[in-house]
């Protein structure tokens, strides 16, 4: 009986191809958010961000073990990259809507050291003396 010499992290030969489809749909789900970040349609970049999370949900185990330097793992490193760039670009177009939103819409300021609306004229008010 001939002893096993098989790597036990090594993917099986199916992976690959699990991996590669896999692939494929998260670069999908990035060229469709992507597109639809500069299109500038909000309900596209919320469909496609959540098409994205689902198929970075359903990875095959082979990626958890893809060895450095592979190139299966350099394929991942990428798209992570693109999509931490992608995040960014998000981030930043909804800072800008929020900053558009509050000047065209602005909220009264609370007044921090000022009376309370109805408080008296005159002394300390009723909140002072009861603490």
């Amino acid at each position: 009986m001939k002893p096993r010499t098989s790597n036990p992290l090594a993917t099986p030969p199916t992976a690959p191809h699990a991996c590669a489809g896999w692939l494929h749909a998260v670069q999908g789900g990035l060229d469709a958010l992507e597109q639809a970040l500069l299109q500038g349609d909000a309900l596209a970049v919320e469909k496609a961000s959540m098409a994205l999370h689902l198929s970075l949900q359903q990875h095959p185990e082979a990626t958890a073990r893809a060895l450095p330097g592979s190139t299966l793992r350099a394929e991942i490193e990428a798209a992570a990259r693109r999509f931490a760039q992608l995040r960014q670009a998000l981030l930043r177009a909804s800072a800008q809507s929020q900053r558009a939103v509050a000047s065209l819409l602005p909220q009264p300021l609370a007044s921090t050291y000022g009376r309370a609306p109805g408080a008296a004229n005159g002394g300390a008010g009723r909140t002072y003396l009861s603490a």
